[in-house]
């Protein structure tokens, strides 16, 4: 399968995603501690050089790169860089995401996320009303540093859940994962879907050509799941996910249909409107209302989740909105 190779790691685009290609480049020390100098006074948290230097770091704790020594993944040099970018990062999502409400709760969060306009302005409403083949190849390339991994960011949040809340999570997980069944994961799926698209299906193929904004989608939800104190938040970015995921896969079909896309493409977004339609109702009431009854105080970390996933996806939407109409490539380079 062309998804399990390794990737090769990304070109370098300033000065501190520089700084770790050339750490991972050498064989990671094990007797001593090696501190690895970059300036982060002028860092942009939500520029491309960061973005693609801690997505680079969060990759070695997935599959990691080819010719990368993997013991990169737990050294504390390289993890205390991380850190600092981290930090950068959620201090800037902080922003974005602004106060929250003291009354905010996590479940009538979710209320709001299921009240969609008829005509939005979205990248899946342009796709299904006017898009044309070009964007809609580039919207799966964007899309494919996700759905590559698809269920492997948030997977993480499972051993940090007890009870309901986490028997319901995995159940989710289960369908994400194929139900068993690899040909019916939906990370083949969506290779699949690449492959008839005519794009490369290689695990991480496009990561040198996307924006900051498509690996900031990505980040949040890898930095939501690797951190414990972040749990609540983990949770609430799985079930804005899975209570959107529907509505807009739906489009997607109907956008996939209008341009008279190869089935494996429309079976792709299909799948999504079927499952996660069943999955919405058990994310809501067994994971959320379980885990929130169970942790009252992890509430707001559940509404911070929630809007913090909103946030990515709408900048990311800005910025391909922005590009097509335009009439310029949302993609770093074209596609051939």
């Amino acid at each position: 399968m062309p998804t399990l190779v390794q990737p090769r790691l990304p070109e370098p685009r300033g000065p501190i995603s520089m700084s770790v290609m050339e750490l991972l480049a050498e064989r990671a020390p094990l007797r001593h501690f090696v501190k690895v100098e970059t300036s982060l006074a002028d860092a942009d948290p939500a520029g491309l050089d960061l973005q693609l230097a801690l997505y680079v770091c969060y990759e070695l704790h997935y599959r990691g790169f080819a010719d990368v020594d993997a013991a990169w993944e737990w050294n504390a040099g390289l993890l205390y860089l991380r850190g600092r970018l981290e930090e950068l990062f959620l201090e800037d999502i902080r922003k974005g995401v602004g106060t929250i409400e003291p009354d905010a709760g996590a479940l009538e969060e979710l209320d709001k996320l299921c009240v969609e306009p008829v005509n939005g302005d979205g990248p899946s409403y342009h796709l299904r009303d006017k898009g044309t083949w070009d964007e809609m190849r580039e919207y799966f390339a964007h899309r494919s540093l996700y759905h590559l991994k698809e269920g492997d960011p948030h997977a993480w949040a499972i051993p940090r859940l007890t009870g309901q809340a986490k028997a319901s999570f995995v159940a989710v997980e289960f369908d994400e994962f194929g139900a068993g069944k690899g040909a019916r994961l939906h990370q083949q799926l969506f290779a699949d879907l690449m492959a008839a698209a005519g794009l490369d299906t290689s695990y991480l193929g496009y990561l040198g050509n996307v924006p900051a904004e498509t690996l900031a989608v990505v980040n949040l939800m890898s930095m939501f799941g690797l951190h414990r104190r972040l749990r609540g938040c983990a949770v609430g970015h799985f079930a804005a996910t899975e209570v959107t995921s529907p509505p807009g896969s739906r489009r997607m079909v109907q956008a996939l249909e209008r341009l008279g896309a190869p089935q494996e493409c429309r079976g792709f977004y299909a799948e999504h409107v079927e499952a996660d339609a069943v999955h919405e109702q058990v994310v809501r009431t067994d994971v959320v209302g379980d885990l929130v009854s169970r942790e009252p105080g992890l509430d707001r970390d559940v509404v911070f989740g929630i809007r913090a996933f909103d946030l990515v996806e709408n900048r990311l939407a800005d910025h391909l909105m922005s590009c097509w109409r335009d009439g310029r490539t949302s993609l770093r380079r074209p596609l051939d």
